[in-house]
């Protein structure tokens, strides 16, 4: 049974689909099984023969081998004290090197490109992978390529620096053997946590690139300056009489101190604007400054004090909560 065409095994046309090669497996495999037929020699092999015959029609790939070339066609190279052979069905076996001329032999007559093709479809497969065996023993021990770990650093920075700017050292040792320093340009209006990387300046790689170094800012508080974006607040406390009457007072910024004028009149919490006084980077337009007022009311007053403060009150009509949504629902409650 061993000669026999595969499709007459299984008991199907050639034409067969998968899903009748399949049926057609089941239905023999069962009536042929050892289980069934115990101490039968001939069921044995005839189920033996059905399991090969399913092997083959049942992939895709192994089928169109064997539509092409026949039992040769699914076959496979096993290493013999002869050196390496084809071995397929039945038994049958050719040296490799006597395959190779056998082909040859079939396409004199100047179709040497014809022959690789045939050549490459009938041994291909089993070439292809004795061409990653020996890529595989030929780099065997080589450690794999591997790339280098990143590495993170914290930079401590003044208020200034952040706003402004600034190159600083910084430590990039990744092996603990030696100091290693690296000057670094933080680039302007940088905020505390914000990472700056550094593609290459990790860990040196295996094979591979080097890892990356992260520069994670930390900004130190400024006394009395705070950021909003580009922009920059500075609170300025005022006197109850400079907010009623206005004042001009020197104020700080990061460009050097000016001297600001407060009209009359000014609440608390309300802003002047310093133009083009806040954080400064090349490519864009300036911060602005904002100058924020605090009223600040004596801590205690004398009588006089209290009874001008009295008087003043009753010129001052102006109820201050009657902008305010809750002011006259809670006056008339």
């Amino acid at each position: 049974m061993a000669g026999r065409d595969f499709y007459d095994i299984l008991g199907v046309s050639r034409a067969a689909s998968d899903d009748e090669i399949r049926k057609a497996y089941r239905r023999s495999a069962k009536r042929y099984h050892p289980d069934r037929n115990a101490g039968d020699a001939s069921a044995e092999a005839k189920f033996k023969s059905i399991q090969e015959a399913y092997e083959v029609l049942s992939d895709k790939s192994k089928r169109a081998q064997y539509d092409q070339f026949g039992r040769a066609g699914v076959g496979q190279f096993v290493d013999t004290g002869r050196g390496k052979e084809y071995a397929w069905g039945g038994g049958s076996h050719i040296n490799v090197d006597e395959l190779e001329d056998l082909f040859a032999a079939f396409g004199q007559g100047g179709q040497g490109g014809d022959r690789a093709s045939i050549f490459d479809q009938f041994l291909g497969g089993g070439r292809r992978r004795q061409n990653a065996a020996a890529a595989a023993r030929a780099t065997a021990g080589r450690r794999p390529s591997r790339r280098g770990q990143d590495v993170e650093r914290r930079v401590r920075l003044t208020f200034e620096q952040a706003v402004r700017g600034a190159t600083v050292a910084i430590d990039r040792s990744v092996t603990g053997k030696k100091h290693e320093s690296l000057s670094v340009k933080i680039p302007p209006n940088v905020q505390n946590d914000q990472r700056i990387r550094l593609r290459g300046q990790g860990v040196p790689g295996r094979g591979g690139p080097a890892g990356d170094l992260y520069i994670v800012c930390d900004v130190a508080p400024h006394p009395y300056f705070r950021r909003e974006g580009w922009d920059i607040l500075v609170d300025v406390p005022l006197s109850v009489t400079e907010a009623l009457m206005g004042c001009k007072v020197d104020v700080p910024t990061l460009h050097g101190v000016m001297t600001v004028t407060f009209p009359p009149c000014m609440s608390s919490g309300a802003k002047l604007r310093l133009r083009g006084k806040g954080a400064v980077a090349e490519g864009r337009a300036p911060g602005d400054q904002h100058v924020v007022v605090r009223i600040v009311t004596p801590s205690e007053l004398s009588e006089a004090q209290m009874l001008a403060a009295g008087k003043l009150a009753e010129e001052l009509t102006e109820d201050p909560r009657s902008g305010v949504a809750w002011g006259k629902s809670e006056a008339t409650a």
